[in-house]
């Protein structure tokens, strides 16, 4: 059964055992459960045992430490980290074993920002911060300047990322 974290009241429209995170939300799901969320320049990381028997997901927004007004925000990385952390020690997982997966931070105004942009950023901070965990990263897709969207039924595949390319109009699946 999946547990859900969520920074808001609002109730998951989606069927039993389906997660769709918005920005900001923080899921733990076991074997079986299904966890997705769709990505421009935020990031979603992927905690999970190494059997797959259940996963953390979370959708960051913004990097690094919040300000004292935004202390409990799960939007930004190291509150949604933390939170991942705790909800995962509490089913009895050490998070510092678990593998990851990372997506997104896409830059999404190209037009306007070629080098260093919020994707960049983000994505940068979330993999220094699971480096800086010893938490090994099994799979990524970070950076270029299309959506993401990631939908994974915990358990041993892989998770599935389709890439939508808005200025191309093109799907690219992985």
């Amino acid at each position: 059964m999946t547990l859900l974290f969520k920074p808001s009241l609002r109730k998951a429209l989606a069927a039993p055992g389906v997660v769709e995170l918005m920005p900001g939300d923080v899921a733990v799901g076991d074997a079986g459960d299904q966890l997705k969320t769709l990505l421009g320049s935020c990031v979603s990381v992927i905690l999970t045992d190494p059997r797959r028997t259940m996963a953390a997901m979370c959708h960051i927004v913004h990097v690094g430490v919040p300000n004292a007004a935004n202390k409990s925000n799960t939007a930004y990385g190291q509150v949604a980290m933390h939170d991942m952390f705790a909800h995962l020690r509490a089913k009895g997982v050490n998070p510092n074993m678990c593998e990851a997966y990372v997506f997104g931070g896409g830059n999404m105004f190209p037009q306007f920002f070629s080098a260093r942009n919020v994707g960049t950023s983000n994505a940068d901070w979330v993999m220094g911060y699971l480096q800086e965990q010893g938490i090994q990263v099994i799979d990524q897709s970070l950076g270029g300047t299309g959506y993401r969207k990631v939908s994974w039924t915990v358990g041993p595949a892989r998770p599935a990322v389709e890439t939508v390319f808005p200025e191309q109009g093109t799907v690219n699946d992985r």
